[in-house]
């Protein structure tokens, strides 16, 4: 079982700080990356060390922001100690309130090579083709859109140092032990009682929705009060079926080769059964970025790697055991959640949603779910990003969730997501220029009151 820690008690009394405003080293090149000796005595959540840094947008726009990076110890799938970063953002030109609102935001990472990572892509000087390679940098909106109402943003590197993105459980921990760390960090100057609330999107809502399971087992401290998960990935084992030979083949390979880290049962298998231009595949994968895998790995069927029936592998115990940890819905978040899902998504089935959704519900979870009628994958998370502002805001106000039912919606109709889409534009341009974010507080926001029950 996992231990949650005593966040508070046992930290380094001093950190390393340091002030790093060079082109940054990849991470898995980066000395910062790398945690002290003796960092498993310290609890989750603990920072190992900090450091200032600048964050630009696509790696060259410069932002007016305040921006830390915090290595601290998390928690692997399986129990064990690692170090994972991440980064702090708040706005330029005023100190930093303790009672504003926290949102940590949860990138689609989708990628084994740690230039993909938020910790790399979010800083200037990141090498543009690697920025360009997959979802983080153009995240950065909707940060920038939560960042504009006073919010501060957390964004976690959630695969942990080793890029474990569709691990189960671990993007969780990461997810949770980099809220703990921000509050530990005085700086940053966030209150233990500010209202924190979880966003992500794809591979981010698939984090997120861990993150919300796992929240009253393993961090209810934290005052966490609501979940926005966008197309989050209900069963992955399911999604790898569906995506194999086709267009979008290339996704469902990089999960394979993250998970082949983490599970020994899987790697053995695909060592006996795998020929030279399967190896020679999941070689190249370990250095792509999300948009080559999906280049290079189009209309890709695993079977022409392997020496046996796909379909007899994947009934193996060592793989239906895998599936099965894989899939969300174990447990139901103790928090309001709002899920979104297009109805006709080309890479997450919705029928994987709604059995999410259905199992959440069936534990007890206050849902909120919205399928949307005519968007696909990429087009339902612009569209998105308004609703998802609007029900965080009214979680940080207090307000109940009224309507936690399932809703059939049109959002490219709606004229409230329109100006929402709207705004989100006029704060796309100010990024793109570079120009401060207005940073004015909700007055609702104030005084939101707890959520988290005290551990």
């Amino acid at each position: 079982m996992v231990n949650p820690g005593l966040p508070g008690e046992n930290y380094p009394p001093q950190a390393p700080h340091e002030i790093d405003w060079t082109r940054p080293q990849s991470p898995c090149d980066d000395g910062f990356c790398r945690p002290p000796e003796g960092f498993e005595a310290t609890p989750p959540g603990a920072v190992l060390r900090s450091r200032e840094v600048r964050i630009a947008f696509l790696g060259l726009v410069p932002q007016e922001v305040i921006a830390y990076q915090l290595l601290y110890r998390t928690t692997d799938m399986n129990g064990a100690p690692q170090a994972t970063v991440t980064t702090i953002i708040r706005t330029a030109g005023s100190p930093p309130d303790p009672t504003a609102p926290v949102v940590s935001y949860q990138c689609a990472i989708d990628s084994l090579a740690s230039t993909g990572f938020p910790s790399y892509v979010l800083r200037r000087g990141a090498r543009l083709v690697k920025v360009f390679g997959g979802p983080p940098a153009w995240e950065y909106i909707p940060m920038a859109c939560a960042l504009s109402r006073g919010w501060r943003v957390l964004v976690p590197d959630h695969g942990g140092g080793r890029g474990s993105w569709i691990a189960p459980r671990e993007p969780g921990y990461c997810v949770l032990d980099g809220i703990r760390a921000a509050q530990n960090f005085e700086p940053a100057g966030i209150a233990p009682a500010a209202p924190v609330a979880l966003w992500g999107y794809s591979g981010g809502g698939l984090a997120s929705s861990w993150a919300a399971e796992l929240w009253f087992s393993y961090a209810r401290e934290l005052n966490v009060v609501g979940a926005v998960l966008g197309a989050p990935v209900g069963d992955p084992g399911a999604v790898f079926k569906d995506l194999d030979g086709s267009p979008y083949a290339g996704l469902s390979n990089l999960a394979v080769a993250s998970l082949i880290r983490e599970y020994p049962g899987l790697q053995q298998i695909v060592q006996a059964h795998i020929n030279d231009s399967g190896q020679s595949w999941l070689t190249q994968l370990e250095s792509l970025t999300m948009i080559g895998a999906l280049a290079r790995g189009c209309l890709r069927k695993a079977g022409r790697h392997l020496d046996r029936p796909l379909d007899e592998i994947l009934t193996t115990p060592a793989i239906a055991h895998m599936f099965d940890e894989l899939r969300l819905g174990q447990t139901a978040p103790a928090m309001p959640v709002l899920v979104l899902q297009a109805i006709h998504d080309e890479f997450i089935s919705v029928r994987h949603i709604d059995a999410l959704v259905d199992k959440y519900r069936a534990r007890g979870g206050r849902v909120s779910y919205l399928r949307d009628r005519l968007s696909e994958h990429a087009l339902l998370y612009p569209l998105s990003i308004p609703t998802g502002l609007q029900w965080i805001s009214d979680r940080f106000a207090g307000k109940p969730d009224v309507d936690p039912g399932t809703r059939a919606v049109t959002l490219v109709l709606s004229p409230r997501t329109i100006i929402g889409v709207l705004s989100t534009l006029w704060t796309t341009l100010k990024v793109l220029l570079g120009r401060p974010l207005s940073h004015e507080r909700r007055p609702a926001e104030r005084d939101a009151p707890r959520h988290a029950t005290d551990s």
